[in-house]
């Protein structure tokens, strides 16, 4: 079969490379010309492990291509993608589907009959009845079907996530669509993945109900986190227990500075105001939403208070990504916690291994440098924003050389308090009040 898929942004690029994987032959085609010349090139414009090598590595056998010409890739094309942007609309924290609706209505222009449209942008119940209508409208007399095929692909991990899925969902409605994606996703039956299919509207809500409840998971053990500071537990064993309850699941239970990225905050805005739509309020995913966004505030007050005054005080941030293995920086912690510092005086110098030319549009005043150690050079404090492995193990003399003072932040929990303290560092850490109070009582005597 030959595929097309329309966007080569995230969802677009991994899927198109992982299908061309399975041996379909596929178009990615995009609006953005620099972009397709940058991936004609053998370049990738976003920072995926394993992404680049994959993708030359079809394109070589001649499984995979890249183009602006919508009309010449659809017309022979067996399935179209759709994979275009649906980012948060101002005001009202719905989706914005535009870019999908005119992918819709071009794509219509170019469809030859017993064509599959299949939406992979993550849209709002009801949109593929709407994309539906919008072909049929172009094109009343076109034998069609469309498909809600929604991603589940984590940013650092979206090869492992394609090839290795938990389940797949396919939203239908008629036999042929579901018969083209059982054939599209043929090559994961050996590993016995799952193939969900339903309605349309079920698949899309499925989407926004998987990422609400992850979002809610990674909100919920932060408030747990905040408790345990104050009665001197520890959020890691709490985390680490309930998660062995079968009906609970250990991930997602990492306290930290709030969630980020493209997905959790625009999917629970969305998914909050779509049940404001129907009548249906989604109160705890719209307390989900301004937890998180208090949550980012805290952390920076947090570092602020290990200061103590903010006067000339300087701070290395390390990882300005919301998460490791990923170049994204949209909604990312760090661009509230950056700023915050800096209102209250603090100079801020920054390393990320692979975000920070795309953190250069969102922040100003920052000292971006080469690696942690020029960071930390005449620092009163390190913070660790992101788990990123090059992190996980400081050489501590060698920061003590550098810095003003020894005080580090771990907005992770990387280490544990007991190292760091022997390294002759005040440590601050996240839900774990009653080893760090243990820490200062002993170094206080």
């Amino acid at each position: 079969m030959k595929l097309v898929m329309i966007g080569s942004g995230y969802v677009g690029l991994v899927s198109g490379v992982c299908f061309s994987e399975f041996g379909f032959t596929v178009t990615c085609v995009d609006v953005d010309a620099d972009k397709i010349a940058m991936l004609n090139g053998g370049d990738v414009p976003i920072y995926e492990p394993g992404l680049t090598d994959m993708m030359n590595r079809n394109v070589k056998a001649g499984q995979l291509s890249f183009s602006t010409d919508l009309a010449t890739a659809a017309k022979d094309a067996d399935v179209i993608f759709i994979a275009v942007g649906t980012p948060s609309r101002r005001g009202d924290g719905e989706a914005d589907l535009s870019y999908v609706f005119s992918a819709a209505r071009e794509v219509a222009k170019h469809l030859k009959h017993g064509a599959v449209v299949v939406t992979k942008s993550t849209v709002v119940v009801g949109t593929n009845r709407k994309v539906q209508g919008i072909i049929r409208n172009e094109r009343p007399d076109l034998d069609f079907s469309v498909v809600s095929n929604p991603e589940f692909l984590r940013e650092g991990s979206a090869i492992e996530d394609f090839m290795r899925p938990d389940r797949v969902v396919v939203g239908v409605h008629d036999e042929r669509g579901e018969d083209v994606m059982r054939q599209l996703y043929r090559p994961l039956n050996i590993r016995e993945t799952p193939l969900v299919v339903s309605t349309l509207e079920n698949a899309e809500l499925i989407k926004y109900a998987a990422n609400a409840f992850l979002a809610m998971k990674i909100t919920f053990i932060n408030e747990v986190s905040n408790l345990c500071e104050k009665t001197g537990g520890n959020v890691q064993e709490v985390a680490k227990a309930i998660g062995l309850d079968g009906r609970i699941g250990g991930k997602f239970l990492h306290a930290g500075p709030g969630f980020g990225g493209s997905c959790f905050p625009k999917d629970t805005r969305a998914f909050a105001a779509t049940g404001e739509r129907f009548g249906a309020p989604q109160r705890l995913i719209e307390q989900v939403i301004e937890v998180n966004e208090t949550r980012k505030h805290e952390m920076a007050e947090k570092v602020l208070d290990a200061l103590g005054a903010t006067d000339g005080k300087t701070v290395a941030i390390l990882g300005i990504a919301f998460k490791p293995n990923t170049d994204d920086v949209r909604e990312a912690p760090s661009l509230t916690i950056i700023p915050h510092l800096q209102k209250a005086g603090v100079t801020v110098r920054a390393f990320d291994p692979e975000a920070m030319e795309p953190a250069k549009h969102h922040l100003t005043g920052v000292t971006w440098c080469k690696s942690a150690y020029e960071a930390a050079e005449g620092a009163d404090a390190v913070v660790i924003l992101t788990e990123w492995n090059m992190f996980r193990a400081l050489d501590f003399a060698a920061l003590k050389e550098i810095m003003t003072d020894q005080i580090l932040v771990d907005l992770r929990n990387v280490y544990r308090p007991d190292e760091v303290a022997d390294k002759g560092f005040h440590y601050v850490s996240i839900g774990r009040g009653g080893e760090e109070r243990m820490l200062e009582q002993v170094v206080n005597g």
